[in-house]
């Protein structure tokens, strides 16, 4: 398989290696802890929302390496990004809501800001 974006140790051979998937990663574990302490019944509706869609960013990053052209790593490079989106909403809708202290939320915010920015840098790459 072809290798996509260049690591600190050469090319990447698994999503895991991606730096753009790592810090997917560590923003979806702030996430997890982050919406723990919204309301209760929040449990099903925004605090899920907001995971599944953290979630996705990653997810489809792995699930695009996984595929054999460049062009399906697009497709789900553009997925992730839309995720991006959907997250950014969510965190704002979050704060706006009560649930999200400003401080978090910028945070926040500012690291779905740069994931959203390694995901084009990625695009634009291949």
């Amino acid at each position: 398989m072809e290798r996509f974006e260049e690591t600190s140790v050469g090319w990447a051979n698994d999503f895991t290696e991606l730096l753009v998937w790592q810090k997917a990663h560590r923003f979806v574990l702030n996430v997890y802890h982050f919406v723990e302490g919204f309301p209760a019944r929040e449990r099903f509706n925004l605090s899920d929302q907001l995971r599944r869609a953290s979630v996705s960013i990653q997810t489809n990053i792995a699930e695009g390496m996984g595929r054999s052209t460049k062009k399906e790593l697009i497709r789900y490079l553009i997925i992730a990004r839309g995720s991006t989106q959907e997250v950014k909403y969510l965190l704002l809708l979050s704060r706006d809501l009560g649930y999200l202290e400003e401080p978090h939320y910028i945070a926040l915010n500012n690291r779905i800001n740069e994931i959203a920015k390694m995901i084009n840098g990625f695009i634009r790459k291949l």
